[in-house]
């Protein structure tokens, strides 16, 4: 008659896993959760900054706008402003030129977050004619 043998940890009857297969099995999800976190971060990063570049298109269409509709010839030169919008303050830039057609002048706008910054979220270059 054969014996078997009554230990629990024999081969024959070992069951789940091992300390080195457990630590291989958390170190590939932590290494997976943490590109996770990352790009979950970065996303949410870019989502800030293209609601920041929207609203300061919005605030740059809507100054060509303006000028369009005042109906009046505007100067050459440069002319700065803020406004608020989404409870935020903007500052706008917009510079004037002369083109070669005298009835045409050139609108760049340029629309910024912050007042000391170098880079704008948002230019439009717009023409307006003279009006009638």
């Amino acid at each position: 008659m054969m014996y078997r043998s009554r230990n629990r940890f024999t081969p024959a009857r070992a069951r789940g896993f091992t300390l080195l297969e457990v630590m291989v099995a958390l170190a590939v999800i932590a290494i997976g959760l943490g590109a996770v976190i990352t790009e979950a971060s970065r996303n949410l990063s870019n989502a800030a900054l293209l609601q920041d570049k929207t609203l300061a298109h919005w605030i740059a269409t809507n100054k060509v706008v303006e000028m369009q509709v005042a109906n009046a010839w505007p100067n050459t030169g440069e002319d700065k402003g803020d406004v608020e919008m989404a409870g935020r303050d903007w500052y706008w830039t917009v510079k004037v030129e002369a083109v070669a057609y005298d009835r045409l002048r050139r609108l760049g706008v340029e629309v910024r977050s912050d007042i000391d910054s170098d880079r704008p979220l948002a230019s439009v270059v717009a023409y307006i004619g003279a009006p009638p």
